[in-house]
C-alpha cells in the first residue's frame, strides 16, 4: 500500500518483523531506501498490525511465521482477538514531510527457504556474530532489533 498522507506531520502505520529460524535473523536490502531491515511495510485500511506483520513477511520473502510475543497473552472471550504486541514501536521520517510509526514484531519460521517478492530482492540469514559485526551497514536500532530477536527466540 503506497502512503496515505503526504500532508507535514502526517504519518502512516507500519510493521517490521525480525524472524528468526535456525539460530539466524533474516535481514533484507529495502529496495527504494537501500538500507537493511527486517521485512515489512505498510498496515493497509481493513488489517490489524498482526495481520500485516504475516502478510507483509509471506509477500515479500515467501515465508510463513508465527509472531512472537514478549508477554503471556489472556484468553479471550466472545469475538474478542487478543493481538500480539509488538516488542517495540518507532516513529522515524521517511522524508521532509512524512513518517512511519512502526510496530517491530519477532517472528518465527520453520525454515530458510526465502522467495524472495522480486528477482533483485537481496536478503541475508545472519548469526549473531555477524549482525555484532554488522558487515552489512546496519543502522544501530535495526542491529539492536535483530540482536533482540535472537536473544528471545535462540541464536
Amino acid at each position: 500500500m503506497p502512503h496515505i498522507h503526504d500532508v507535514p506531520g502526517q504519518f502512516d502505520h507500519a510493521v517490521e518483523v525480525f524472524v528468526v529460524c535456525k539460530g539466524k535473523v533474516l535481514i533484507r536490502k529495502h529496495e527504494k531506501y537501500h538500507l537493511w531491515l527486517g521485512v515489512g511495510g505498510h498496515i493497509e485500511l481493513n488489517e490489524d498490525p498482526n495481520q500485516a506483520a504475516i502478510r507483509e513477511v509471506k509477500e515479500e520473502v515467501g515465508l510463513d511465521v508465527t509472531l512472537w510475543s514478549p508477554i503471556q497473552l489472556p484468553e479471550v472471550g466472545d469475538d474478542d482477538v487478543e493481538l500480539v504486541p509488538p516488542v517495540f514501536l518507532t516513529r522515524h521520517p521517511i522524508n521532509d514531510i512524512h513518517s512511519h510509526i512502526a510496530s517491530v514484531y519477532f517472528a518465527t519460521s520453520s525454515n530458510q527457504d526465502v522467495t524472495p517478492e522480486f528477482k533483485t530482492d537481496e536478503w541475508r540469514w545472519l548469526s549473531r556474530a555477524e549482525v555484532e559485526k554488522n558487515r552489512f551497514g546496519m543502522k544501530p536500532n535495526i542491529q539492536h532489533y535483530a540482536l533482540a530477536a535472537l536473544d528471545a527466540l535462540g541464536g
